[in-house]
């Protein structure tokens, strides 16, 4: 039989994560699900960029190209159709 514990905890540092219960004794075996909470004011962009930002060397490309797109240098163009033609993609 399955029962379970529903505890809402705060993720501490170094990602760990306590749960505290007099219910469930030493040594017993438990299997952990975590299930996080969304934020509706947390946007995927924004993860995204904190993984763009996350070593030194994302960092340095993402922003040399943000500072290419700045001075319009390095830059590479083409149509649509230029596209689709280089990469047989067909509506």
């Amino acid at each position: 039989m399955l029962s379970g514990i529903k505890q809402q905890v705060v993720v501490g540092k170094d990602g760990r994560i306590e749960i505290q219960t007099s219910e469930l004794a030493e040594g017993t075996v438990v299997e952990v699900i975590v299930l996080i909470e969304t934020n509706a004011n947390q946007s995927i962009q924004q993860d995204e960029t904190e993984y763009l930002l996350s070593t030194d060397a994302n960092r340095y490309h993402l922003m040399s190209a943000i500072q290419n797109i700045e001075t319009k240098t390095n830059l590479v163009s083409f149509t649509p159709e230029e596209w689709n033609e280089e990469y047989n993609i067909r509506s």
